[in-house]
Parts: C-alpha cells; sequence; structure tokens
C-alpha cells in the first residue's frame, strides 16, 4: 500500500477570526526579527480569506499581493499596513 501525502498549508486551519487572531499574535512573538513570521502570517490568512478580495480591498494586485506576501517577498511597511487595514487586523503597542 502506498503512502500519499499532501503539504500542510496554514490557510485551510484558519477558518475563524479567533484561529487567525491567534495565529497572527503566535508569529508576532515568535518573528526572529526580520519580519518573515508575520508577513508569512499576513499571506496565510489573506489566503484563508481569499486573496482576490484581499487584493481588492488593498488595491494591490492578486499577482502583487502573492508575491509581496511570499518567503522571497520583502513588502513595504506601507504594503503591509494596506494589507492589515484589509483584513481588519490592528498593530497595538501595550505598556
Amino acid at each position: 500500500m502506498k503512502e500519499t501525502f499532501t503539504r500542510w498549508d496554514a490557510a485551510d486551519h484558519l477558518r475563524t477570526e479567533a484561529d487567525q487572531t491567534a495565529y497572527l499574535n503566535a508569529c508576532l512573538a515568535d518573528d526572529p526579527g526580520d519580519g518573515s513570521l508575520v508577513r508569512a502570517a499576513l499571506g496565510d490568512i489573506a489566503r484563508a480569506r481569499g486573496m482576490s478580495s484581499v487584493a481588492r480591498a488593498t488595491g494591490i494586485s492578486r499577482e502583487g499581493l502573492y508575491r509581496a506576501l511570499s518567503n522571497e517577498g520583502n513588502p513595504e511597511f506601507a504594503t503591509v499596513m494596506r494589507v492589515m487595514r484589509a483584513l481588519g487586523v490592528q498593530l497595538r503597542v501595550g505598556g
């Protein structure tokens, strides 16, 4: 019997806003300081919600959004903020 495997995709498991919030918070806490985990989390959440609708809300093409949030992407902070706004995510500072 041959085993088959499918690639695990975080977006498949981010069904609720609570799941997405917990995931983003964990990535913010564990990010090594280069934004790579935050960028990946935003991309996963955007795919879970529908990249086309997020792209429309940001005014960025779907392809451009995929590229910016990919492993090789290096989005400008303004792009990150547009994606966060489209997702309804807010950055807050605690003290």
